[in-house]
């Protein structure tokens, strides 16, 4: 496989990889209440070649995911007090940003809940 070969097949893997359902991942239902994971992604990959009698090719690449919040959503409790989210770090900017605007998207995120569960199971609302 030539070098321009493993940059493209990395490149589409990366692609696939980093999906928004691979950074905010599916809700999982624990009865009263959804808990949607939040994760953080990391990647690198270089190439290389050289020239001379021998020669040389390579390429390589690395990636990290970490887990940095959980969205819990009370399934009985209406509007933005019904959501709180639970950080895995230590005091992190994410989590911030999702407390201070969380009354305002509150309504995005729970339609958008309804959407995939609606997606997942065939039923309406």
């Amino acid at each position: 496989m030539s070098p321009e070969e493993m940059l493209k097949s990395t490149a589409e893997e990366l692609r696939e990889s980093l999906q928004p359902d691979n950074v905010i991942g599916k809700p999982v239902d624990l009865g009263e209440m959804l808990v949607i994971p939040v994760t953080r992604f990391g990647f690198g990959f270089g190439a290389g070649g050289g020239g001379g009698t021998e020669g040389g090719k390579g390429s390589g690449g690395g990636a990290g995911i970490e887990p940095v919040a959980l969205i819990i959503l009370y399934k009985d409790v209406k509007g933005p007090t019904g959501i709180q989210v639970m950080s895995l770090r230590k005091e992190s900017t994410l989590v911030q940003v999702i407390n201070a605007l969380s009354d305002k998207v509150a309504p995005q995120i729970i339609e958008a809940i309804k959407q995939i569960e609606k997606k997942e199971t065939g039923k309406p609302e």
